[in-house]
Parts: C-alpha cells; structure tokens; sequence
C-alpha cells in the first residue's frame, strides 16, 4: 500500500489540476501571432516597418523610431543615421555626432555580425565616442545583428567603447550602456 501512495497522489494532482482538454484540435484566432518579433525593426502593418536610429542629445544617445515602407537595409539605415535627424527631430534637440563625415565605407552581414567599413582617413569630430555609440546601437537594434566589428581596408580597427578604451573586439550597445538615455 506505501508503495502505490506516491502514485495514487500524483493521479489525483494530474486530475485536479484544472486544465480541460479538447476533444478535438481548435483553430487558433488570427490574432494570435505564434513565434512573432516585436522589436524596433518588427512590421506594424503591412507595408510600413518602425527603423531605429540613436541619435545624440546632449552627450547622450537617444533612440528615435522612425515609420518607413520596408525594413532598410543595414547599409540604408547607416546612410540615414549619417543623414543625421529630420527637421522635426533637430526641433526636439536631437543631432548626429555623424553629419559631415563620409568615413563608413560599407557594412557586411556575417553570421550575426555586422561588418562596417572605415575610410582610410576615418577623422570624426571630437564627440567620436558617440558617433561609434550611434553606429553600434543603431546596428544592434536590428533583429539580424547580435555584434558590431569595425574594419579598416580588411583589418580589425580599434574603436572606443563608452568608457573611452579602444577595442577591435566585437560591440554591442551594452558598451555603451551608460551613454543610452532611457
């Protein structure tokens, strides 16, 4: 009898357990999306996409959400963040520490890791920091882009993160983490 309790308990648990079964399969509503994105670069209807960008207030990075046709491409959504904001985003104080530069010389998408491109004379302003902060983070909110590398004519290129330390590794925008104002 001890030895038929433990099973005689879980029977009852199992039975008790308050979850009713069909007797047969049911549809799913329409409105359930299985396995769905909802991200910065997820469809809102058909037709339109949201494109982030981080743009610069201050010495900070600010996301900004911008409503377009179709997703961009990476290199698309690089040639809009150096395109710097909209009129209506310059009204709310938003600029680009990438207007006027002509430095990123393309991006490649590698198992995850966007690839970007610097000119052989990569001069930036003085607030460089944040224009590799706006490029990683912009990148970074892609669905398709887990890590961000800089290369220089093919060679790993050394970069600094938010606390001013150069690295050729791959980034994130956790590395500039303290520099995103939420």
């Amino acid at each position: 009898m001890r030895r038929l309790a433990p099973f005689a308990v879980v029977a009852l648990l199992a039975a008790g357990c308050g979850v009713q079964t069909d007797p047969e399969p049911r549809p799913i509503e329409p409105s359930v999306t299985i396995g769905s994105y909802e991200g910065p670069m997820a469809p809102v209807s058909p037709g339109t996409a949201i494109e982030r960008l981080y743009l610069v207030q201050g010495n900070q990075l600010v996301a900004v959400d911008r409503r377009v046709d179709a997703v961009p491409s990476p290199e698309r959504q690089l040639a809009e963040l150096a395109a710097g904001p909209t009129p209506e985003e310059r009204d709310r104080g938003l600029d680009s520490a990438l207007v006027g530069t002509a430095f990123i010389t393309g991006v490649q998408l590698h198992n995850g890791t966007a690839i970007v491109g610097l000119a052989g004379d990569s001069s930036i302003r003085n607030d460089e920091i944040l224009a590799y902060g706006q490029i990683v983070c912009t990148l970074a909110a892609r669905a398709d882009v887990v890590a961000v590398r800089f290369t220089q004519e093919g060679r790993p290129m050394e970069v600094p993160r938010a606390d001013g330390a150069l690295t050729s590794q791959m980034l994130t925008d956790t590395d500039y983490r303290n520099l995103i104002r939420t």
